[in-house]
């Protein structure tokens, strides 16, 4: 049952592929149509953010089955700068490029499981999780 499929982001066409298959997996494993729609848009904030502040990274879409809950996993990893302030970033309204800043708390809020690892010297590891209710 377990798959795993990994992007390479450079461009907005990459954020589109990773978009889709972060929705198609979530169909296929029986989402409801908001929690797969969810899962897209998170997709998409995260690898946007990779190419606004890192450049190039990829986002690892995978399912997981823990007991006989199901849930999707996305890793959105970068070696860019890091994010200096992590808890500022946090914060709704934050932006450092010039946009509506609801990018990470948004994020947060979408899928049930959060967690982000930071640092300049290795860049920017965000994994999430939405489980299928």
């Amino acid at each position: 049952m377990a798959s795993e499929t990994i992007f390479s982001i450079y461009t907005d066409v990459d954020i589109v592929l990773a978009r889709q298959k972060g929705r198609e997996l979530a169909s296929e494993l029986g989402f409801a149509l908001t929690d797969s729609t969810l899962i897209a848009t998170a997709i998409s904030e995260l690898a946007r953010n990779i190419v606004l502040y890192a450049k190039q990274g990829e986002i690892v879409i995978k399912n997981s089955l823990v007991g006989d809950r199901v849930c999707i996993v996305v890793v959105a990893r970068d070696k860019g700068p890091g994010i200096a302030d992590i808890p500022q970033a946090m914060q709704d309204g934050f932006s450092t490029s010039g946009g509506l800043g609801l990018g990470l708390p948004g994020v947060k809020r979408l899928v049930d499981e959060f967690h982000l690892v930071s640092d300049a010297n290795s860049g920017t590891t965000i994994t999430i999780k939405k489980w299928k209710r």
